[in-house]
């Protein structure tokens, strides 16, 4: 019943009812299962068997437990109406006290029959080995048997199975072409008559990217500044064998399209099933006048938070694969006669670009810069970055090193430390307060983070505290929600990519008017 109370507080996102439930039913088992551990310990140091409880005791755990949680289920309400407040969602607080205690008594039911299933098969095979072994070795031997077998099913066989299916099903999609999108006519495009990459192997997010996107009069319209047609060049992964052919083949089709003969280049490390976010291409586009050219390849069929998940080891090598590709033909033109290199990555994406670089000098010396948008926890060079921040900087808006080449912002429009200069390549972090994607870790469990020690972020609600466990459970439901939150919450950036562009490419004679514009523009985009 404590843990079911303290579930109910809040966390980085607002949960909808049946999510709270399913937090709550997990937080009821953990509850329960360390209840009867330090039952089982006490009873060890007294010496005794189980007593039953006193007629009293249990009518005073049912009323009065029961009571406890009905508050806790009202200021739940409370908590949950302000986290929709700071997320800008509709609240639903009589789907949550009508919806919340069914479906966590049905998880936490359904969780212990499975752990009582478990603890009934490790018997019956104690049983069993008994009749062949000394009782103390049957037991042994029935734990081992037991915990491997449900470790390598949940780990091994039924973990395997479960990708395969999914990547079999996400892989039909690719055979798909999304709405808006279509054949690009122009030669300075992946998937048109004159390139090297068919139309019809690109996969479904290879079509959105190149079937998509700003022409040179969308650009002057927005920006009332000259423009020409930009040039996009993409892989899918029916296109080669591995992520270096994929990106060879990529990166050729970028050459025979001029791509290294444009004032910007931009290296984008897609997510998922080699999505581009497309808020953050079209604004590179805007902000360049169309004078640029944009290199991605996909390397995954599954989901952006499967990918997440299970699937940074491919987002690692595809990203160093197309870099490494592109620099390799960056590097030996003339310096005077080559575009300046910018990488982008989101998500999982950016983890991928990071994977290309050894530290901040690294990005300085062969980039012009870069823009990384909700990083994971897991990120190694953003994790370096952030626990190597400047004395009194807050993890989740750190100052690295005065900002002289990485610079973090939760808003995008004001990378800090906002007065200092920032010249030479500019990485620009943007992450958001409320980002279960950039704040989850398995730390959580028992570890209270920094960003839970310091001011919270401006939309975090305030009454969220550390709790042993349950932070845990509950920013790992917030996980599920993170991605369709408003844009400047949780893990939705669309839009923002303009502010943010503007900081890292500080383009000559462009007004707050003009990016405003834009920023409504690209909002657009889903």
């Amino acid at each position: 019943m404590l843990f079911i109370c303290l579930s109910l507080t809040p966390s980085l996102l607002p949960r909808p009812p049946v999510f709270q439930g399913v937090v709550s039913g997990v937080a009821a088992v953990c509850g329960y299962a360390f209840g009867l551990f330090l039952a089982w310990c006490w009873r060890g140091l007294r010496d005794r068997e189980r007593e039953p409880w006193p007629a009293w005791a249990v009518w005073s755990l049912l009323l009065g437990g029961t009571a406890v949680v009905l508050v806790s289920v009202v200021l739940g309400v409370r908590w949950q109406e302000e986290a929709h407040d700071l997320a800008e969602t509709a609240a639903t607080p009589v789907s949550y006290v009508l919806l919340t205690p069914p479906v966590t008594l049905l998880v936490a039911a359904l969780l212990l029959a499975l752990a009582r299933g478990i603890r009934w098969l490790f018997h019956r095979l104690v049983r069993t080995l008994e009749r062949l072994l000394k009782p103390s070795v049957a037991r042994v031997l029935g734990v081992m048997v037991v915990g491997l077998v449900s470790w390598s099913l949940i780990s091994g066989v039924a973990a395997d199975a479960a990708l395969r299916t999914l990547d079999a099903t996400f892989a039909v999609r690719d055979l798909e072409t999304p709405p808006g999108a279509v054949k690009p006519t122009t030669e300075l495009r992946s998937g048109s008559d004159a390139s090297l990459i068919e139309w019809e192997s690109l996969g479904r997010e290879g079509r959105a990217f190149l079937g998509r996107g700003p022409t040179a009069e969308d650009i002057a319209d927005l920006t009332g500044r000259p423009a020409i047609e930009p040039i996009r060049a993409y892989a899918g992964l029916g296109n080669a064998e591995d992520a270096e052919a994929r990106a060879a083949l990529a990166v050729d089709d970028l050459e025979r399209a001029g791509g290294f003969d444009r004032e910007y280049l931009l290296v984008v490390t897609t997510t998922g099933t080699g999505w581009v976010e497309p808020s953050s291409v079209n604004g590179f586009e805007y902000v360049t006048g169309g004078d640029s050219a944009i290199v991605g390849m996909q390397y995954s069929h599954l989901a952006s938070w499967l990918s997440f998940l299970v699937d940074a080891a491919r987002a690692r090598e595809a990203g160093r694969a197309l870099f490494d590709a592109v620099y390799e033909r960056w590097s030996v033109l003339p310096r005077d006669d080559r575009p300046e290199l910018y990488v982008f990555g989101e998500s999982v994406g950016s983890f991928g670009a990071e994977e290309a670089f050894s530290g901040e000098f690294d990005f300085n010396n062969r980039t012009s810069g870069a823009l990384l948008v909700g990083p994971p926890h897991f990120n190694p060079l953003y994790r370096s970055f952030v626990e190597g921040r400047d004395p009194g900087s807050r993890e989740i808006e750190p100052i690295y090193r005065d900002g002289r080449i990485i610079r973090f912002t939760t808003s995008a429009e004001r990378p800090q430390p906002e007065d200092q200069p920032w010249e030479g390549s500019r990485v620009l972090y943007l992450q958001h307060a409320s980002d279960p994607v950039t704040w989850w870790t398995s730390d959580l469990v028992l570890t209270r983070p920094d960003w839970l020690e310091e001011r919270r972020g401006d939309d975090v609600p305030g009454e969220m505290h550390w709790i042993p466990f349950v932070t845990f459970l509950q920013v790992s439901a917030d996980l599920a929600g993170a991605f369709s939150t408003q844009p400047a919450h949780g893990h939705n950036f669309s839009g923002e990519h303009a502010a943010a562009w503007v900081n890292v490419l500080q383009p000559e004679g462009w007004s707050q008017e003009i990016t405003e514009r834009l920023r409504q523009e690209l909002a657009r985009y889903p």
